[in-house]
């Protein structure tokens, strides 16, 4: 290890030192050239606009400004390294424009704001795209589970509880059930856009500007919907951020208990789902197995979507409310990661469900397994035989004892030991086949239960019906948030053509 005045010789006497653009400035300067560059020369051209058109900028030298800005914003931001000249991107786009038009011009463009509202909005920015990516993305499943409902609304299977194999019911039932819970995500998605994309620009530091700017202009230019009012707030306040993580965390959450069930279905004991070749490895010493690996990646990154979902909010947590780096360079990329690797899994399972094959007689012949048709016995005794229900589940559950310890099936077991059992209970009563086969078929099972909500395979169709609405409608409301933000690029070019046009 050196010595002290080694170690100083080898870090420098001023800003920055070696260590620091080491492990923080060369590491942030990369995320903000991959992430924020093109959002960076957006509020650049709205804000010059904005600037023109109230005047405070004369227009030639805003045709000037924009001239420059325009030849800088060609750059491939890839061939962009740090530089210990400059402390971020930032100062460094900075230096160049200044360098295509004089420094007084360059720094004209920055009157009436600061990094701090001009951060937030390439923040801002960033994560609205993030989101509508993601929202596209799950919409994309949501139409793959739509289509398999239709397809398997009769696909009679085992239902579980804890672990347990429970009741019948049908894939299709429990599909709806997926696509409900991913119905809500993409709702609490939508919800984060809309807390996102919202504009900060004109805060300036925090006290907004002496200029007479048009805080609302900026707002329009850039596509988003509405102002954050107070300029505090607009700096200080972190809830977008995390709102922005809840959304995927909870979406990521969600998703890997079902996709959980799907690394259980494609088991060769259960058998009941087979994966697509396209997406399973072959084992490079047991050639016999077919290895469910994107369905394993999708776990996978489901979880580590949530770890990164989690890493944003325990950065906010306990921060100062003012504006502070907690918040910007260190914590963004976190979403961003997230985001990302939610996407993946999106599509991954998308590709799965569109080509998985189900084995319709496996899944049957499961459910009629387990005496898991039992309660429709105790059903059955109440509605239609007069036994006090507690009396009737009772007269179940000594005949799935019966089961167990014989180990038979409900359906293996005579008609005349179920007689037995039942007089046992109730001298005079009993079964007749017909009434005993329909209370152990899971086929009956599931249509019986007809009720709103319920594996009935015409009630699960109803709600795919219902389902195929809610989906054209949340892609109807996606389709316009990407055509508000085209409609306001569209603007602001026009706006950026006017002025060099004509000056």
């Amino acid at each position: 290890m050196p010595s002290k005045d080694d170690f100083i010789k080898q870090e420098g006497t001023v800003f920055p030192g070696k260590t620091y653009v080491e492990h923080l400035l060369r590491p942030v300067f990369n995320d903000q050239r991959d992430y924020l560059f093109k959002h960076m020369f957006n509020i650049h051209r709205a804000h010059v606009v904005m600037l023109s058109e109230q005047r405070i900028l004369d227009k030639s030298e805003a045709a000037k400004i924009l001239r420059g800005v325009e030849n800088i914003a060609k750059i491939d931001p890839q061939t962009l390294t740090y530089n210990p000249q400059f402390e971020d991107l930032f100062f460094m786009i900075e230096y160049k424009i200044s360098e295509e038009i004089g420094p007084d011009l360059a720094g004209s463009m920055h009157m009436a704001r600061s990094r701090n509202d001009m951060g937030i909005a390439m923040y801002r920015l960033v994560l609205r795209e993030q989101i509508l990516t993601l929202t596209e993305s799950a919409l994309l499943l949501a139409t793959a589970l739509l289509e398999k409902i239709d397809e398997h609304a009769e696909t009679v299977m085992t239902a579980y509880t804890h672990t347990q194999p429970a009741q019948p019911t049908t894939l299709g039932h429990y599909l709806t059930a997926v696509l409900d819970i991913l119905l809500r995500d993409i709702e609490r998605l939508q919800s984060a856009y809309e807390t996102v994309n919202c504009s900060p620009m004109g805060a300036a530091a925090l006290s907004t500007t002496s200029f007479p700017i048009d805080r609302n202009r900026v707002c329009e230019l850039l596509g988003f919907s509405r102002l954050i009012e107070n300029s505090y707030d607009a700096v200080a306040g972190a809830d977008y951020l995390i709102e922005t993580a809840t959304a995927v965390l909870t979406l990521m959450t969600n998703s890997g208990r079902w996709i959980q069930d799907f690394l259980q279905l494609v088991t060769r004991e259960h058998d009941i789902i087979k994966v697509a070749d396209p997406y399973v490895q072959i084992s490079s010493i047991m050639p016999q197995k077919r290895n469910p690996v994107s369905i394993e990646h999708s776990r996978a990154l489901a979880s580590s979507s949530i770890g990164e979902a989690l890493a944003a909010i325990t950065i906010i947590h306990n921060t100062p409310f003012g504006d502070i780096v907690d918040t910007e360079d260190d914590l963004q990329p976190h979403l961003y990661r997230s985001y990302e690797k939610a996407n993946r899994v999106m599509h991954l399972m998308h590709a799965v469900i569109r080509t998985m094959e189900v084995n319709k007689d496996q899944a049957l012949a499961r459910a009629q397994t387990s005496c898991i048709t039992i309660t429709e016995l105790a059903d059955f005794l109440s509605k239609e035989k007069g036994v006090p229900f507690r009396g009737a589940h009772k007269i179940a559950s000594t005949i799935a004892k019966k089961c167990s310890s014989e180990k038979l099936e409900l359906n293996e077991l005579p008609l005349q030991t179920v007689h037995q059992i039942l007089s046992s209970h109730h001298q005079h009563l009993s079964l007749t086949q017909k009434e005993w086969e329909g209370i152990i078929c899971p086929i009956q099972f599931v249509k019986r239960r007809s009720i709103q909500g319920g594996p009935n395979p015409d009630e699960v169709r109803r709600m795919a019906g219902e389902r195929y609405t809610v989906i054209n409608d949340r892609v109807k409301r996606l389709e316009e948030r990407k055509t508000n933000q085209t409609i306001a690029e569209n603007m602001l070019q026009c706006a950026i053509r006017s002025l060099i046009e004509e000056n």
